[in-house]
């Protein structure tokens, strides 16, 4: 970066000298030449202005005393006046071209100070009278300390281009070696930072996606967990019994009564490995979506048909509020969702307790609430249920099976088809789960 701003400010000098030359050089030369011409004239001048005054010797005092150098050329070409610390030598074809009666120029020589030669006939003699700057010791100094200003700034800027730079690179070094840290799996990095530029912005982008990292591990963590514990709870079930079954001296009632259980634990084990399977086919959308129009209360209600036994069984009043909706969707998906919940809220609800179940349109959504007068859920649990595994304190009773998946199965399906679940409090201290479906879905 130091380097890239340096070869810019070097760039932009030559550019800067270059198009200052181009654009100035010209009208600084015919400036030059018509000085030079102007004043070899005044000296020609001042001199016929003068009668009776000797030709060499006047021009050897002008020559002292002015700020141009002068040399003058008789017809054979041979310099008349005193060499000076600057001599004048004109080319020999030019000085023949002035004593013709010619104007000479030599203005951007490079390497030569400027020179104008003019004709300068005295007496009937023909004379060339050559002008040329001397060299100019403030000139020379100015231009020093010119440069030495430039070099002064080019080197000051660079200094401050390197300070801009660290001051630029390093937080980009500490990003560099956090993210380091987050690749070693120290996802706990957090940058601090004041600033509110892009560098601040990508820190603070840097922070969140820390925080959504160490919160997708910490998730990887409990799913690996849950998964463990779920499928370690029937094993050592199964493990146990089975011993229990290589005993010689038991009853037939003992022997079938473990046997059941080694039955309905590997079901258990099931159930879990579909559920799994059934959840990762659905977060990887490898189950697609096959929309089709139904009508969604007509479904609700051979649901409820369907687990009629389990409701049943507790004596639950199952109370209807259906309107006529339909969506366009997938039916066996939405079979499923409603098919969890409504059998989580059977599970969860007391004997001779009450189930309902609400379908009506709001706005260009299908709206399904189900709401049950159970165990209830904590409200600081209500997001963290649809997570796999997840299992709210009251659930967690043997008694009521389940594997936590669920609800996580429910809401990839609802997100799936681009609604929203909600869970919330039901006012006599059960659960209400509401589902939001669009009544047609996008292509």
């Amino acid at each position: 970066m130091v380097l890239l701003f340096i070869g810019i400010i070097v760039v932009s000098l030559v550019i800067a000298s270059v198009a200052s030359a181009l654009l100035f050089q010209k009208p600084f030369e015919r400036t030059l030449e018509n000085s030079l011409l102007s004043n070899g004239k005044q000296i020609i001048q001042t001199y016929r202005s003068s009668p009776g005054t000797e030709l060499i010797p006047f021009m050897n005092n002008v020559s002292s005393i002015s700020i141009y150098a002068i040399q003058l050329f008789d017809v054979s070409g041979k310099p008349l006046l005193e060499d000076g610390a600057e001599p004048v030598v004109p080319g020999a074809e030019r000085v023949r071209s002035v004593l013709a009666g010619g104007v000479a120029r030599e203005i951007g020589n490079e390497g030569r100070y400027p020179m104008v030669g003019l004709p300068f006939p005295v007496d009937g003699k023909s004379y060339a009278l050559f002008v040329m700057l001397k060299s100019n010791e403030m000139w020379m100094q100015s231009n020093k300390e010119v440069n030495t200003e430039l070099l002064t700034v080019f080197l000051i800027g660079s200094f401050l281009v390197l300070v801009g730079a660290r001051f630029i690179v390093k937080p980009l070094l500490r990003l560099r070696d956090a993210a380091g840290q987050m690749a070693q799996g120290h996802y706990d990095v957090q940058l601090r930072t004041n600033r509110k530029d892009e560098i601040g912005q990508l820190n603070a982008s840097f922070n969140d996606m820390a925080q959504e990292v160490a919160k997708l591990d910490r998730m990887r963590r409990e799913f690996v967990a849950n998964v463990s514990h779920e499928i370690q709870s029937p094993l050592t079930s199964i493990s146990g019994f089975a011993k229990a079954l290589k005993q010689k001296r038991m009853s037939e009632e003992s022997r079938m009564y473990y046997l059941t259980i080694i039955e309905e634990e590997s079901e258990r084990l099931s159930r879990i490995s579909q559920n799994l399977l059934r959840l990762s086919s659905l977060q990887h959308h490898r189950h697609p979506v096959q929309s089709s129009a139904y009508r969604l209360d007509e479904q609700l209600r051979n649901i409820v048909i369907a687990l009629e036994p389990q409701w049943s069984g507790k004596e639950i009043a199952v109370e209807l509020d259906l309107e006529p909706v339909t969506v366009h969707a997938d039916e066996d998906q939405l079979s499923q969702v409603w098919t969890n919940l409504l059998s989580n809220a059977i599970k969860f609800t007391p004997v001779l307790g009450r189930v309902c179940i609400r379908a009506y349109t709001d706005d260009r959504s299908a709206v399904v609430r189900i709401t049950d007068n159970g165990i209830g859920i904590p409200e600081d649990q209500r997001t963290d249920i649809f997570k796999p595994f997840h299992k709210a304190d009251k659930a967690r009773d043997r008694a009521v099976s389940g594997s936590g998946l669920g609800l996580s199965i429910v809401k990839q399906i609802v997100d799936i088809h681009e609604g929203e679940i909600r869970a919330d409090g039901a006012p006599d201290g059960g659960s209400v789960f509401t589902v939001k479906l669009p009544l047609g879905m996008s292509p």
